[in-house]
């Protein structure tokens, strides 16, 4: 026993060394290549065309984040995250974003019981393993504090309790950029907590011809979610997937890569864009590198690699930039878009 304690706290033990992830076995890579095939299946039989889409939405589920995705009215964006929730078997909850939807409308909220003369808690449909918040924009900026509560910290509080999010979880927002009429700006918080955000363009006149017989074919112009799906992955098989991407073995030169694609985008890196300044207001944090390397880790796994290449990192970046970028009200009113500064970025960077 001591009698006389310390006049200055004893420094903690420092941490223990996580030990090094283990290499990826072949065997690993072929499950994980099966089990997108299967994924991809489901949205053939369910979307036509949008590729680059239908490869993004599977990229953030391997990679653990959430994606946002914009288009005009009418091209399937509800669809294409009916089709990736629904190839899972896991929870899917939708909610329809309005100006009125409150934050006990989506985490939850606490009810009287006059039997038990008790509060019990009744958890909002957030809490599921993949949440579609269909027109984001169209709620307000209350509703949307908790949202990105819930896409950060990955639980919510009810009542002062904090209840954690199952897993996996993962938001797929859509957002109408034409309407305006009672919608809300998205604030960059959280932007930058979307991993990824997918545009959608209007569809060839070859695809749309493939999409109304698919329609007739099929019987029914949407997908009913409650239709059970023969052919799912399991939730099990998602964590798989997730934690077998992080084993992807990642060099210092695509570290170096990812970095130098952020940072120049703030007026930085190795070789700074001319005129960038005029363009830019606001670049890429460091959750763009962070996006980079983990998008490029997943697509390395669904490609049969255990290593990560630079076409990994590059083929997606402006899926992992764009909304991260602010433009100033100079380039807006000259007509350039985030697309276009994010093209001379790539072209600027050398890659390794």
């Amino acid at each position: 026993m001591t009698l006389f304690p310390p006049k200055f706290p004893q420094p903690a033990p420092p941490a223990p060394v996580p030990a090094a992830a283990t290499a990826i076995g072949q065997d690993d890579l072929s499950r994980a290549k099966a089990l997108a095939d299967r994924v991809r299946a489901r949205f053939d039989a369910t979307l036509v065309g949008q590729t680059k889409l239908r490869e993004s939405l599977i990229l953030t589920m391997v990679a653990g984040g959430h994606i946002l995705i914009e288009s005009v009215p009418g091209l399937a964006k509800t669809t294409a995250a009916q089709t990736l929730a629904t190839s899972v078997s896991g929870t899917f909850k939708r909610v329809q974003c309005t100006p009125d939807l409150m934050p006990s409308d989506l985490v939850g909220t606490q009810v009287f019981d006059f039997a038990s003369q008790r509060f019990t808690t009744q958890i909002g449909p957030i809490h599921a393993n993949f949440v579609l918040l269909d027109e984001i924009n169209r709620s307000n900026a209350k509703t949307q504090s908790a949202m990105l509560e819930a896409m950060a910290e990955g639980a919510t509080t009810i009542g002062g309790e904090r209840i954690p999010l199952p897993r996996p979880f993962m938001v797929i927002a859509t957002e109408n950029p034409v309407e305006e009429e009672g919608t809300f700006a998205l604030p960059e918080a959280q932007m930058d907590r979307f991993m990824m955000k997918a545009v959608m363009t209007y569809p060839s006149a070859d695809e749309e011809q493939r999409m109304l017989r698919l329609l007739v074919r099929r019987g029914s112009d949407t997908i009913d979610p409650s239709q059970p799906v023969s052919d799912t992955i399991a939730i099990q098989d998602v964590e798989f997937l997730r934690a077998a991407a992080k084993r992807v073995h990642v060099s210092d030169a695509i570290m170096a890569y990812a970095v130098d694609l952020a940072a120049t985008s703030r007026g930085l890196g190795s070789h700074p864009v001319q005129g960038l300044a005029s363009l830019v207001r606001l670049g890429a944090s460091p959750r763009a590198s962070i996006a980079l390397v983990r998008i490029g880790q997943a697509h390395a796994l669904l490609s049969g690699r255990d290593y990560v290449v630079p076409e990994d990192v590059k083929t997606f970046a402006a899926e992992a930039l764009r909304h991260r970028i602010i433009l100033t009200f100079e380039a807006l009113a000259d007509g350039v878009s985030a697309d276009q500064v994010i093209d001379r970025i790539v072209q600027a960077v050398p890659v390794p």
